[in-house]
């Protein structure tokens, strides 16, 4: 795990400068402690940080081939590198390394463009081939590893993080407003979008290729559109057990101490039994929690308990969220309004003095259908078939309470498309078009939601929310906020759900083996029953929750209100002080902690990264 970032110039006779890639590289050293490097090609030049996980003495970057005519920086694990290797070997290359950076030098030179189809694992890079004037970059198949770039014509310039980018003078440091409507609606930014202008996210499973004629970006893997496989239970499971253990034993290959999280729920409790049935001894499992009920630190001690593991619990507070709001965003990079990230870097933080290398359960729910939302969104369906359905929602949308009955209520009758815009949603569309200005407010920002269904169109209702989900919520969410809490303190977190085959296993699964008898992810709990407890794995499900509702009314509320209506913030160059304070009152009846939450750490970016007139690095 490491940090990659680069510069190209479209006029060959402009030279890049060395410091120039060293101060990008810099502004993101966290990601790699241990090692840098900087290699320049008159108008092409990489920077490299390094976190060492295999072949620590032999993996330096940039990396080259045997020629020197080929370098390559790489960021992320290629789980099939061993067999990659054999492969290449016997077609002629020579390895000088043991490292799987080198596997992706010699694909490249065998296979061209094509070779992001050999690799198995998780990846960003950049290759540049000197005799092809070409730099050519991907991405992993579901968005695992980030990578950003800024273009305007005169330059290509590339990174793992978008700070890196703000390192450049080049670089505009300015809001994207219909992207900031994006992010209050769905508490991220869809990919390519980013909150700022002129600075795109490489799509999962693109490439990009750069010379001095232009930009070409291109998509090399997506989900089958079709229907799901013909399968029985006894087969499902066979199979499940196979991939499962075959990824997991790729996902445990270190040359240096590795463990996992352990929140007490179904999946990296899951993690955690294959871990063991591996043969791993001794495991080091690593817990936050809270002094408050949503805490699941009994549940992670109950796992720890059957495993004999070595656990480490931490008991969060909100002092520890209101001192920490500030690193937690800027490390975050772009603004994601999950306060999830909050224990999240806790417990790397913790992990990471015991370990480098974490697994942890992340890509389940969306893979097989986890999340409560979906057996809503599924039971609303049925009822849409009852007649008059629109009017009886209609009807029933007056008279309810604010809350969850008014919410669905209005959902009724409606098709998928929608009703259902992800996993769960920060403002409403009415409240933002009131809140923002007009000019922005004119913005279909769930336009990138409707593209996603565009691509699905005629799958069964949950293949078609998975599909919509793994395109959007899973990479510009959830794996954002993974790998930048984890790199943020050093630490390389593996997802092995997220393996791509296992992607396309669970996605290709009936309904039936997806949820049952009100039960998600079905095919996961029937196999865990052999090494769970049944109350680890039918508990209802909660998360990685984080008291944010009562810390808002209570301890935090005056930290919340003060940042947010103080002076030189986002409230007074964007938004309706008089909505702001409607938020910030939260009424009893209703929890409007998550719109509260998504206010501040925007609040928190624009102070840091567009407002203040300082340099990028923490």
């Amino acid at each position: 795990m490491c940090g990659i970032n680069g510069l190209f110039y479209f006029d060959r006779t402009r030279g890049v400068a060395e410091e120039t890639i060293h101060t990008m590289r810099e502004v993101g050293k966290h990601r790699g402690p241990d090692d840098h490097g900087v290699y320049v090609d008159g108008n092409a030049g990489l920077g490299f940080n390094r976190l060492s996980i295999i072949d620590l003495s032999g993996g330096h970057q940039p990396m080259s081939n045997e020629d020197g005519t080929v370098w390559v920086i790489f960021n992320g694990e290629i789980y099939n590198f061993a067999g990659l290797r054999e492969e290449l070997i016997q077609k002629g290359h020579r390895f000088t390394t043991r490292s799987d950076t080198e596997t992706i030098v010699h694909a490249w030179e065998e296979y061209g463009e094509r070779c992001v189809e050999f690799l198995r694992g998780m990846f960003a890079f950049a290759i540049w081939d000197s005799r092809k004037r070409v730099l050519f970059a991907a991405r992993d198949r579901l968005g695992i590893k980030p990578f950003y770039y800024y273009t305007d014509g005169r330059m290509f310039a590339f990174a793992s993080e978008m700070k890196q980018l703000f390192s450049l003078p080049e670089v505009p440091r300015q809001v994207d407003e219909e992207a900031l409507l994006e992010y209050l609606y769905h508490r991220y930014v869809i990919a390519p979008r980013t909150i700022a202008r002129q600075v795109w996210k490489l799509p999962p499973a693109h490439t990009v290729t750069v010379t001095e004629a232009g930009v070409s970006v291109k998509r090399y893997w997506d989900l089958p559109a079709k229907e799901p496989r013909r399968i029985s239970d006894a087969e499902a499971l066979a199979e499940f057990d196979a991939l499962m253990s075959e990824t997991i034993e790729q996902h445990l290959v270190a040359d240096v101490p590795l463990g996992a999280f352990l929140s007490g729920g179904l999946d990296s409790s899951s993690v955690v039994a294959w871990m063991a049935k591996q043969g791993v001894r001794q495991i080091k499992t690593f817990s936050v929690g809270y002094d408050s009920p949503e805490s699941e630190l009994p549940y992670a001690q109950m796992v720890a308990g059957r495993f004999h593991t070595e656990h480490h619990p931490l008991t969060l507070k909100a002092s520890d969220f209101q001192g920490m709001l500030p690193h937690i965003v800027y490390m975050m990079d772009e603004p994601v309004a999950d306060e999830a990230a909050l224990p999240l870097y806790f417990v790397a933080r913790l992990a990471r003095q015991n370990v480098t290398v974490a697994l942890s359960g992340e890509g389940s729910d969306e893979v097989f259908s986890g999340y409560p939302i979906y057996r809503m969104m599924l039971a609303l369906e049925n009822m849409n078939k009852v007649p008059f359905a629109r009017l009886g929602g209609l009807l029933l949308e007056r008279l309810a309470p604010p809350g969850r009955v008014k919410k669905y209520s209005r959902m009724l009758g409606q098709p998928i498309e929608q009703r259902y815009h992800g996993v769960g949603t920060a403002f409403p569309k009415e409240l933002l078009r009131q809140m923002v200005r007009p000019g922005a407010a004119a913005h279909d920002f769930s336009g990138a939601v409707m593209e996603a269904y565009s691509l699905c169109q005629g799958l069964p209702l949950l293949t078609r929310m998975s599909f919509v989900d793994i395109k959007t919520w899973l990479p510009s969410n959830l794996l954002v906020k993974a790998d930048r809490m984890s790199m943020a303190n050093s630490l390389e977190l593996r997802v092995p759900f997220l393996d791509h085959k296992v992607v396309e296993f669970g996605y290709s699964l009936p309904a039936r083996l997806r949820i049952r008898a009100n039960n998600g992810k079905y095919i996961l709990k029937k196999y865990m029953e052999s090494y769970l407890p049944r109350e680890i794995i039918y508990r209802p499900k909660k998360g990685f929750p984080v008291p944010t509702r009562t810390w808002f009314r209570n301890d935090l509320a005056g930290f919340a209100r003060e940042t947010l209506l103080g002076r030189g913030g986002a409230t007074e160059d964007f938004f309706e002080r008089s909505l702001v304070e409607q938020v910030l009152t939260q009424p009893e009846s209703r929890d409007q902690s998550g719109q509260i939450y998504a206010l501040l750490v925007f609040d928190q970016w624009y102070r840091r990264f567009v407002k203040a007139a300082v340099p990028v690095a923490a």
